[in-house]
């Protein structure tokens, strides 16, 4: 416990100390409401306001509590955590932390909490003894969740997201008169990148390398969701797949990825950057010291500062950076980071982003 307040106490947060974030949990176990709320309750300048048993209590306690973060089980009878925060997004949002097994399945739900508009999330324990083991990334998740914005979805989004766009997927392989297109996201990364990259028209001659900050499990259903209602080709990345025209290739979780000396892909686990692997500038710059001037860089949604040095390498090579505007942000950390530094050669909101990426052809 020490540790745990130790961390939040170095945190800064835009919520005063003595406006606590308040918490609302939803899990169908009655121990895990308990022990989750009893940690929770302890650390400064938080307030768990309530919990609730499934989905249908939760939707009725929001409006009565109010709170500014909810912990949200994937799994519970009568209205599931899926259906729950699709009700959640389209009526009252707000930050929300899917509580998610390491199932396969588990995995696949999650990817699909996030693509809706959840904040993040955290792995269940896969025992009752186990649940400390996630009360230090639940509490750092929540205190950065209190932060993030959260938008609404439309009939129209829900639709789009939930419609398998399958057309017969066409590719080349890359020549030297193509773009290569590194699109890296953080926080709230998933739903940024199901907008931008079913936008993007087949035609384009780019190839794309896509990096979003997520651990070894998830990004296998990341990419299978990305490929349904894309026109491109998206697949996680393996060593030795080559760079095609048409295609995008996303990092798996726990590798940073980059091009070998052939220009095909390479994965390694050296060191984290900015604490995360895989890292945006990783890759970043790896392709740029490739291609140079033919290398695009879109900076989505996301904490921190990854992607900086390896747009600010593109920008000076000759390439092109696009930065996502901070009204669509749900973290305007990163894109913020590239705008400061001076070398986003373009600012625009998440609908117009493949849209200014054409532009640049």
């Amino acid at each position: 416990m020490i540790q745990i307040e130790r961390k939040v106490l170095q945190m800064k947060t835009t919520q005063d100390m003595k406006t606590p974030i308040r918490i609302l949990i939803v899990d169908d176990s009655a121990y895990m409401r308990f022990t989750i709320a009893k940690r929770l309750g302890e650390i400064p300048g938080f307030q768990v306001v309530g919990s609730a048993r499934d989905g249908v209590e939760a939707l009725d306690l929001i409006p009565k509590f109010n709170p500014d973060v909810i912990t949200l089980d994937v799994e519970m009878p009568r209205l599931d955590g899926l259906s729950t925060l699709r009700e959640i997004m389209s009526t009252n949002p707000r930050p929300t932390i899917m509580v998610s097994s390491l199932t396969t399945e588990g995995a696949r739900e999650t990817v699909q909490a996030l693509t809706l508009g959840a904040v993040d999330f955290v792995a269940k324990p896969s025992s009752k003894a186990n649940i400390e083991a996630i009360m230090d990334d639940l509490v750092v998740k929540i205190q950065r969740a209190a932060k993030a914005k959260v938008y609404p979805i439309t009939a129209k989004w829900r639709k789009e997201i939930t419609e398998e766009n399958n057309p017969t997927k066409k590719t080349r392989p890359y020549s030297k008169a193509d773009k290569v297109v590194v699109i890296g996201a953080s926080t709230g990364g998933p739903r940024a990148l199901s907008t931008v990259i079913p936008q993007i028209p087949s035609d384009l001659p780019a190839t794309y390398l896509i990096v979003q900050h997520m651990p070894v499990g998830f990004t296998h259903s990341l990419a299978e969701r990305l490929n349904n209602i894309s026109n491109i080709e998206i697949r996680e990345a393996a060593p030795g797949d080559t760079l095609e025209v048409g295609r995008g290739l996303l990092a798996p979780g726990g590798f940073h990825m980059v091009l070998d000396e052939n220009n095909c892909i390479s994965l390694n686990q050296n060191p984290t950057v900015h604490g995360v692997r895989p890292a945006i500038d990783i890759t970043m710059i790896s392709a740029a010291q490739k291609f140079g001037a033919s290398t695009i860089g879109i900076v989505l949604t996301g904490m921190g500062t990854d992607g900086t040095n390896g747009s600010a390498l593109i920008h000076s090579s000759g390439g092109y950076v696009i930065a996502e505007d901070e009204s669509t942000c749900v973290v305007w950390g990163m894109p913020r980071s590239v705008q400061e530094a001076g070398v986003a050669d373009a600012i625009a909101p998440l609908p117009e982003i493949a849209n200014t990426l054409q532009k640049v052809f």
